[in-house]
């Protein structure tokens, strides 16, 4: 074969910081951190959307939220935009999906040659009380994050070693078969992602006297701001912990689901050297998003900060430089060029407008720290759009309707000091709001969200039937029931 195999590997809500070969004091990933010792480490890898469904889309597709019209947990991927899958199926590249893909339906046609126990949003439908903007319901279903916290078992951890399981068994199969041309198995796994319910062995590695509190809220900012006034009067999994406590038996059970979650990767790693496989097999790794983790009192994804807009991402392979640590920023959009390109599947008219750039080309040139990576949220518990840029030392936040927030991440890592009011900063977040407003306008997508977001609500029978229903608490697994929680 002329071009490598493509491995893709994807967890689900992982902080970037919360891996070893990111730098975490305490958390176990010695599997990811093999494949970082061979391959290159994105230190400014971002999700195009911190929420599940949107940045999904944007992964399949190469394009942006405000493209997809993907806008939250209600509103899937379905196939009517040309994905990376359906261009490696009409290349005649054979393309695998196993585990979580959260798109609409199995049915859709969304490019895969065979789904192996996918796992859709739930019913089709997914999320509909994100949908309600700009009148925030409150979300009394976030008690179920605080709730389920400990050691144990749920059907997620059982769904992930299934998924390993059937990959191991994909791989075992595949390397017994003469191949004239690449294939691309993309294997997505559920954890560290909530219920924080990790089995006991997992969670007996991180004793609580070894966890960190994480960094307080600004109340005084979040009840003065009107976004982040909306967002934590909606968002309120903080008021359900007992005390601090309960917090870090939490974010200790987090810990666990890392480590975990990198046992069943090192799986599917293991079952790729056994086969002799990984000689002739780029693997990519990555997370759709990340989680506050009880950071300034959020738990949870959904805003620009680096724990929760922040994702790991790792590539290897023979043609990969190894042990290499890349600060171009990257993002989720970066993968439909980087399959096509491994799969020696040629560009097409259509693509010439899309952003990304193929993470292999990237991890050979120089560090491009001015590259601009863009993200962006309309979901739950959002009064209006928020727009996020990083480049070279800045992050700039865009609320719409709201004052912006600006940061200099190589001063302020931990995004504490907001330069927005520095009058030194003005040129600074004048040249941001310029280029965001190159990628897109704010006012009008923030708009149109909030319009095709009605409309939906219309079609599954207005507020009230959404509001009765209850809140949606996770995806059930296939074949599982219902995650609704009523108030």
């Amino acid at each position: 074969m002329s071009h490598p195999n493509l491995l893709i590997l994807m967890d689900d809500q992982h902080s970037r910081q919360m891996s070893g070969c990111y730098g975490h004091p305490l958390v176990e990933t010695p599997n990811l951190d093999r494949l970082a010792d061979r391959g290159v480490r994105f230190t400014n890898a971002y999700t195009n959307s911190p929420l599940c469904v949107p940045a999904r889309a944007s992964l399949a597709t190469g394009r942006y939220v405000h493209e997809t019209a993907c806008w939250d947990n209600a509103i899937a991927y379905d196939g009517r935009t040309p994905s990376w899958s359906h261009r490696l199926q009409a290349a005649g590249i054979p393309c695998t999906s196993i585990g979580k893909l959260h798109y609409r339906y199995e049915s859709d046609p969304t490019g895969f040659d065979e789904q192996v126990i996918p796992m859709h949003i739930a019913d089709g439908v997914g999320d509909l009380m994100g949908c309600i903007r700009p009148d925030l319901p409150v979300r009394h279903q976030c008690r179920k994050y605080a709730e389920e916290v400990g050691p144990g078992e749920t059907a997620y951890t059982r769904y992930d070693r299934d998924i390993a399981d059937r990959a191991d068994r994909w791989l075992r199969d595949r390397a017994g078969k003469p191949a004239d041309r690449p294939w691309v198995l993309f294997v997505s796994f559920i954890a560290p992602h909530f219920p924080l319910v990790v089995p006991q062995p997992y969670f007996e590695r991180y004793p609580l006297d070894r966890i960190e509190m994480p960094k307080p809220a600004d109340t005084d900012y979040q009840s003065a701001h009107p976004w982040w006034k909306g967002f934590c009067n909606s968002n309120i999994f903080d008021r359900y912990f007992r005390d601090d406590e309960h917090r870090k038996t939490a974010i200790a059970c987090y810990l666990g689901l890392c480590t975990f979650i990198d046992d069943q990767i090192g799986q599917v790693l293991n079952a790729l050297d056994e086969t002799g496989l990984t000689d002739e097999t780029r693997v990519l790794f990555f997370s759709d998003h990340g989680d506050n983790l009880g950071a300034r009192g959020i738990w949870g994804k959904s805003t620009m900060h680096e724990e929760s807009a922040g994702i790991p991402m790792l590539l290897a392979g023979p043609d990969i430089p190894a042990n290499k640590m890349v600060a171009t920023p990257v993002s989720l959009v970066d993968v439909f060029p980087t399959v096509l390109e491994t799969a020696g599947v040629g560009a097409r008219a259509e693509d010439a407008g899309l952003p990304g750039e193929s993470l292999a080309a990237l991890a050979r040139r120089t560090d491009d720290p001015h590259r601009l990576v863009f993200s962006e949220y309309h979901g739950a518990a959002s009064i209006s759009g928020s727009f996020m840029l990083r480049a070279g030392l800045f992050k700039y936040v865009h609320y719409t309707g709201c004052p912006p927030e600006l940061f200099n991440l190589l001063r302020d890592p931990d995004e504490l000091a907001n330069l927005v009011d520095d009058p030194a900063h003005g040129p600074v977040i004048a040249e941001f709001e310029a280029k965001l407003r190159t990628i897109v306008d704010p006012e009008a997508v923030d708009r149109r969200a909030k319009a095709d977001q009605a409309a939906h609500i219309d079609r599954h029978g207005g507020i009230e039937k959404i509001l009765q229903l209850g809140g949606l608490h996770g995806t059930p697994v296939p074949g599982g029931g219902s995650t609704r929680v009523k108030s």
